[in-house]
């Protein structure tokens, strides 16, 4: 039970208890790593009271918090296993996911009582019969359980840990090419080696205090939080992300280093004076999701700040590949080499290792790939090959092991951090009456990075873009949902019925709309 994700927790409590382990950013909670612990602890002992039982699935919709964090370690420590929703997400796209892993229970906090009142309206449409709410100055829902008081019910001391290495930690969701996400299993074993990975890779130093402003929901935030217990370092969460309180944060908490998209990074540039701010203490600041501009590494490099560009997927629980600043400018739009515990290969069609120089689809051999995609042995069976883990994505790599990321095989639109796959829009268009075929691609968007673009066949000559853009918004969380619609006779498409994508994108290759 050694490499039990929930005891890294109980490790640093008993290393360092006094040590401040999560700051809120926005309501300025401090707990130290005893504290915390202290917490998790009776939240796992409640559960435990409760009758759950190992794998049970417990879903969780909160905004970045205190209560995630414990709920994501308790849960660890029994056994059970931990689905990270998405709160962007609309009821159909969550109730989805909750009956596809078979969560019981939902922790949600007060902000989706609109939604989770709404899923449990729709009776067996989920599996939950548990669902506890995250208050503050509100009641709860009349079918929700008060959390703090249900995790106050429990005992402060150890649970008997009820699962090794090789048991589920998580399921996170990712939206797949099919229009349906899948959900990406990771064990305690994986998460470990994510976290071992980036330990022997980038630099953490004594005292490490990290800036957290992406959501908990993803990959790239809850691996590094992770890393941050097993090192001893100080998170600074915030609830949402927003560029003023940022530059406050890094000013007033003394951050060291942190983890943001390429927009967010944008935005902080565009606060009024933003460099009356003290950052002297922030070292470094990784970038992912999406490549970071040159203007941009510059611009924060004349600030004594580097940035590290980081490539990585759900399927890795985050880290693949990685570039320090001192590379960033002489390998100009290079990701990076492969981190520590992780290789990295790029393939041609015939399975066969290119040539430096040479584009093919990247793969990543590393003991932090998942284990499977949630009840998919079709998918999995695609994605892992001879333990190398196909990405889909198209590089080249240098002679000297620089990843150059050049396009997505799977056609990915990023908007703001945000994956958003065309097949998933496309499937959404297709069920308005009005629309005889769909095509999704993305706009380059000033303010997002990517927006899509819908181009429609009409079923019906009376049916107008505004009616497109409003259909879209009852059925897609707000970051998949087209900016603009376009309409044609016709949609190009390759001799077995493929749309051709890549034609789409030269005909419309214009901004999106500010």
């Amino acid at each position: 039970m050694l490499n039990n994700i929930g005891l890294f927790l109980t490790k640093r409590a008993f290393l360092n208890p006094e040590r401040e382990a999560y700051v809120d950013g926005n309501l300025g909670l401090r707990l130290s790593f005893a504290q915390l612990n202290a917490r998790c602890n009776r939240l796992a002992s409640a559960l435990l009271a409760a009758g759950i039982q190992k794998e049970d699935r417990v879903g969780l919709l909160l905004m970045n918090s205190a209560e995630f964090v414990e709920a994501f370690f308790a849960l660890g420590k029994i056994g059970a296993v931990a689905v990270p929703l998405n709160w962007r997400l609309v009821p159909d796209e969550l109730e989805f996911i909750l009956k596809d892993s078979g969560c019981s229970r939902l922790i949600f906090s007060e902000e989706f009582v609109e939604p989770v009142t709404e899923l449990h309206s729709r009776g067996d449409k989920t599996d939950i019969w548990q669902w506890l709410q995250v208050v503050a100055n509100t009641p709860c829902a009349e079918f929700a359980d008060n959390y703090v008081e249900f995790r106050d019910s429990g005992a402060d001391s150890e649970p008997e840990p009820g699962a090794d290495e090789d048991a589920m930690m998580f399921i996170m969701y990712t939206s797949g090419t099919t229009g349906l996400p899948k959900g990406v299993v990771h064990t305690h074993k994986s998460v470990l080696w994510g976290c071992l990975t980036i330990s022997a890779t980038i630099y953490y130093q004594e005292g490490e205090r990290y800036l957290s402003a992406l959501p908990m929901f993803h990959v790239g935030s809850l691996t590094p939080l992770i890393t941050n217990i097993y090192q001893g370092a100080t998170s600074i969460v915030m609830r949402n992300f927003d560029p003023l309180r940022s530059w406050e944060l890094i000013e007033s908490e003394k951050i060291t280093s942190g983890l943001m998209v390429p927009a967010m990074l944008n935005f902080m540039l565009q606060v009024p004076d933003y460099q009356r701010f003290d950052h002297s203490a922030l070292r470094w600041c990784m970038a992912g999701a999406a490549p970071v501009p040159t203007a941009l590494i510059r611009s924060y490099l004349d600030l004594g700040i580097e940035i590290h560009q980081v490539y990585g997927l759900t399927e890795t629980c985050g880290p693949s590949c990685v570039i320090t600043s001192e590379n960033a400018l002489n390998k100009i739009g290079s990701t990076g080499k492969a981190f520590f515990h992780t290789d990295i290969q790029v393939v041609d069609d015939g399975g066969q290792v290119c040539k430096p120089g040479e584009s093919g689809e990247v793969w990543v051999r590393a003991e932090h790939n998942m284990r499977e995609y949630w009840n998919r042995p079709d998918a999995t069976a695609e994605t892992i090959v001879d333990g190398w883990l196909r990405t889909g994505d198209v590089a080249v790599m240098d002679e000297e092991g620089f990843v150059y990321i050049q396009d997505r095989i799977k056609d990915m639109i990023i908007s703001g951090g945000e994956k958003v796959y065309p097949a998933e829009v496309e499937n959404a268009l297709q069920g308005h009456p009005k629309v005889l075929e769909a095509a999704v691609i993305g706009m380059e968007s000033a303010k997002w990075g990517e927006s899509p673009l819908a181009i429609i066949v009409k079923n019906d000559d009376s049916l107008t873009e505004e009616e497109i853009l409003e259909y879209c918004r009852g059925k897609l969380a707000r970051f998949k949902q087209p900016v603009k619609a376009v309409f044609v006779d016709t949609i190009p498409r390759n001799p077995s019925g493929k749309i051709l994508k890549r034609v789409l994108r030269v005909e419309y290759d214009q901004p999106a709309p500010v």
